[in-house]
């Protein structure tokens, strides 16, 4: 039994006596533990060894007291065991050198075997629920299909992501292929995390709101939709979208838990999109953690009144950002346990 079971409950329409609280990202750079480990060994090292991120995972539990944690890893490691080289360059991010623009690119693309391609993720989620030792459940993540094919396509991380969107307006056929590639493997890579141990996972779109509404019901929503009714029967999913707040009506629709909300869309009108009985996930700025504690709970406890303090889990519009003090993090974390409605 968890000791701490209060974002199950929300997530299975319970209502609570306060929010749930975690933060995207919590488990990164802000966390001088996690900067001490970042230093001596690099970024694939340390999401391809279980010791190491299962170590990362379990800090913000520790230090900031949060009521989940999320396993670290990256979505990137997805295109990694489907044959398509990732590297982490400082100071620049993910490159991709190869990217897949061509249906000859696309044939070297596999759906892997989990086990084999992803097993360490796995060997990841089991030895971070022994050092969790039922305290908090833990998430399990992927990213979104359209967001994998950005960074594929475009072969580095960009603002407009125009080389992958070409693909889409030019050979669909192609880039259609390669989102349910994509999909297929992400289907199987989250079954395998449930098998392993993980209590929800969440969908991260992040590039999603580069698309227009249009589009976005064409090359994402789909594929999405895909993942969230295959897992749904196992466990409970989170969908966030970044700047797609067009399209909650349409996830609202879906079997999906709970919706993550970005700070560029109101809480009434996120209410009012998705019924009104959706949980909904969110969405203080990142940027607003970096004001003043005192500020930050009131910031935080008009965040939850405006949400409503029913089907509702406490978390930032984005990840959290590096330079963000961890007694401000914690600032964030203790106005939503202190909340009282």
């Amino acid at each position: 039994m968890l000791q701490n079971d209060i974002f199950l409950r929300i997530l299975n329409g319970e209502i609570t006596e306060r929010p749930a609280v975690w933060m995207m990202r919590q488990a990164g750079r802000y966390l001088p533990e996690f900067r001490a480990l970042r230093d001596k060994y690099d970024f694939f090292t340390r999401c391809k060894t279980p010791e190491l991120a299962a170590e990362i995972t379990v800090q913000p539990v520790d230090i900031v007291g949060v009521d989940a944690a999320i396993l670290f890893s990256d979505i990137l490691v997805v295109p990694q065991a489907m044959n398509i080289t990732v590297e982490m360059k400082a100071g620049v991010g993910p490159v991709i050198p190869n990217p897949i623009r061509t249906i000859q690119d696309l044939n070297n693309v596999i759906i892997p075997n989990i086990e084999e391609r992803l097993g360490y993720v796995m060997d990841a989620i089991k030895l971070t629920k022994e050092l969790l030792n039922n305290r908090v459940p833990l998430i399990g993540f992927a990213g979104a299909p359209w967001t994998i094919f950005c960074y594929a396509v475009e072969g580095s991380g960009s603002r407009d992501y125009s080389k992958a969107k070409e693909l889409c307006f030019t050979n669909a056929a192609v880039a259609h292929q390669f989102l349910q590639k994509i999909t297929d493997t992400t289907i199987a890579y989250l079954k395998e995390k449930v098998k392993a141990g993980v209590d929800a996972v969440q969908l991260f779109d992040s590039w999603g709101g580069v698309l227009s509404p249009e589009d976005y019901s064409s090359f994402s929503l789909p594929y999405i939709k895909q993942i969230v009714e295959a897992l749904a029967p196992i466990t409970k999913v989170i969908v966030f979208a970044k700047g797609c707040w067009y399209a909650l009506p349409e996830m609202a629709a879906t079997n999906a838990a709970a919706l993550g909300i970005d700070w560029t869309c109101s809480a009434a009108k996120a209410r009012q999109l998705t019924g009104g009985k959706k949980v909904l996930q969110g969405n203080l700025d990142p940027s607003f953690l970096l004001s003043s504690p005192a500020d930050i709970k009131q910031k935080v406890q008009q965040m939850i009144r405006d949400f409503g303090s029913a089907h509702y889990i406490a978390n930032l519009g984005h990840g959290i950002l590096p330079n963000v003090p961890v007694a401000n993090a914690q600032a964030f974390v203790n106005a939503v346990k202190e909340y009282h409605s």
